[in-house]
Formats: C-alpha cells, sequence, structure tokens
C-alpha cells in the first residue's frame, strides 16, 4: 500500500504542470513599437506658449509647435500676431499639390498689430561661433548639409558655422516677397509633399504641424498659379488662431515629444534606418533627415478632481 501511495504522488506531481517563469520582454522591432514601449522619462512636455491652435472651417483643429530656439525673431511675431487674434477672419489661400498648403491676409491689407520686430534672412540660421549644441547627430550623407542630426526635439541640418530647420513634411515656414524680404510671420506655410529641402536656409522654418495634417493635406487643390484659389474656388476661412498658453485650460491641448538624448530614440532611429521585421526583407542601412520624424504624442488631460 506504501508502495502504492509514492507512485500516485510521483505520478500527481510529474502530471502538474510548472509554474512557468515570466517570459523575457520581447525587444521591440519597429519604430511605432519603440514609440508605444517607450517609458514616461523618454518624452518631454511641450511649452503651451509654443504649441500654436488653429481652428479652420468646420471647426476642425490643426495644433503647430513652434521653435523659438531656431526662428526666434520670427515665432516671437507669430505668438505677438496669434494673441492680437490677427489671423482670425483670415483663410487658407493656396494649396498646391506634392508642395504646400498657405494661409494668411489674401488682401494683404490688413493692418499688422505693434512690435512686431524686423527679420532678414540672416533669421534662416543660427550662428553657432558662440553656442554649443547637444546634437544627436545622424550618421548618414545628406544632399543638402555636411551634417545633420537632432537637437532638443528638432532635426537639424549644420555646416560648421550654423544650423538649421530643414524643410520636411508637415514643417512651418514663412511666406515672404523676393529677398531681401525675410516676412513677418504673418503669411505660414506648411509642406504637404515631398520635403522641397531646396528652400533650406532661403526661408524661415518656423515649427511643425503636430495634429491636423491630414486636414490639410486633403485640403482641394487651388487650379490658380502655383495653387493659389481662385476667385471661384473656395478659400478655407480661418475661424480663430490661439497660442495654447491663452487657451482657458479646458481647452488647452498637452502634447509631448520625445527627448532625442534617449534611449527610447536610439532605437527608435535604429530601427528607421535598419528596419528587419516580418514586412522589411531588406534593411536600407540609412534614413534621412526628413524620415526620421522625431515622435510626439497628444497627452489627455485630466478632469479635475
Amino acid at each position: 500500500m506504501i508502495h502504492r501511495i509514492r507512485i500516485l504522488l510521483l505520478a500527481a506531481l510529474t502530471a502538474t504542470p510548472a509554474i512557468a517563469a515570466d517570459p523575457p520582454a520581447t525587444p521591440a522591432v519597429t519604430p511605432s513599437a519603440v514609440v508605444a514601449q517607450a517609458p514616461a522619462a523618454a518624452w518631454q512636455a511641450i511649452p503651451a506658449e509654443e504649441l500654436l491652435v488653429m481652428t479652420i472651417e468646420g471647426g476642425k483643429r490643426v495644433v503647430i509647435q513652434l521653435a523659438p530656439g531656431f526662428s526666434p525673431r520670427h515665432v516671437a511675431n507669430i505668438q505677438a500676431l496669434a494673441r492680437a487674434h490677427w489671423w482670425d477672419g483670415t483663410s487658407i489661400n493656396r494649396v498646391q499639390d506634392n508642395y504646400v498648403v498657405q494661409w494668411g491676409d489674401a488682401t494683404e491689407k490688413k493692418p499688422m498689430p505693434p512690435g512686431l520686430s524686423a527679420t532678414s534672412p540672416g533669421d534662416y540660421a543660427i550662428p553657432l561661433a558662440n553656442r554649443r549644441l547637444a546634437v544627436t547627430p545622424l550618421p548618414y550623407a545628406d544632399a543638402y548639409a555636411p551634417s545633420t542630426g537632432f537637437v532638443a526635439g528638432w532635426p537639424v541640418a549644420m555646416d560648421g558655422t550654423a544650423a538649421w530647420l530643414p524643410h520636411c513634411y508637415g514643417y512651418v515656414g514663412v511666406g515672404r516677397n523676393m529677398s531681401p524680404d525675410a516676412g513677418t510671420g504673418a503669411e505660414l506655410y506648411t509642406v504637404i509633399g515631398q520635403a522641397p529641402r531646396q528652400l533650406d536656409r532661403n526661408i524661415a522654418v518656423v515649427g511643425r504641424v503636430i495634429d491636423g495634417m491630414a486636414t490639410l493635406s486633403s485640403l482641394p487643390r487651388g487650379s490658380g498659379e502655383i495653387g493659389f484659389y481662385t476667385p471661384a474656388e473656395h478659400q478655407v476661412p480661418i475661424l480663430s488662431v490661439r497660442l495654447a498658453s491663452d487657451l482657458p485650460e479646458t481647452e488647452r491641448p498637452h502634447f509631448q515629444m520625445m527627448d532625442v538624448a534617449s534611449q527610447s530614440f536610439a532605437a527608435y532611429l535604429r530601427l528607421r534606418a535598419n528596419r528587419k521585421d516580418d514586412f522589411y526583407d531588406r534593411p536600407a542601412g540609412g534614413v534621412d533627415l526628413c524620415n526620421a520624424p522625431v515622435p510626439v504624442r497628444e497627452v489627455p488631460v485630466r478632469p479635475a478632481p
């Protein structure tokens, strides 16, 4: 009997499944997976005074992140124009396929608010003589600059003496007349096609659209010269443009961008250049500056307790 009990006990033990140990974390194999798994420490809040919230016809929202560190005079003007509600009642006037969406005062007669700064072509880049930038380098050749990388959440092109923001998809520039006019910041456009990098250092780049690009890029194309709407076509009304810092807290959007010095961004950048997963068979072995956009995410606003 004792022998039988031992046999039954042994059988019971061998039939009981072992408690499995937690499987090791699966390394992210796609850029989007890196972004999804990035810890809170890999994200930085975007200041509310650097968010421009544009509401167009139908109540559709477009949010632009401004870059005061790279275009200080133009951005200061844009902030002043937003505080003066200057864009309210203006319109989107130009949509050129594979190029830009442009907005501002179609009449070019609306008075400017006082105190705007004078600008010049010297504002298209920042000098590096007395400045040290914390650069996350992009170690691949660029057709438009000797070196490229990422600084404070922005893609940057450099030549050893100056640094500037590139014309990437979704980036916002300042319309101007012929040089030396550099524009005030009242006439803005965003790139909706292949990155026109030939414009770098020829026009001021002041920010990027971080929400609402689908709205802008899907607007009807203008049939006039270089995509301007003709009198017979509908110029899309701009209802309001505000800095997020000037909006009530309940209406204020909150966004974060990935820290370009973080391990998460390093992994993201590596996979943008060397994608090898279930879909990709052949890694590219490189990525250009505009094809590695710094991840940005909106943070839900939690209601007050």
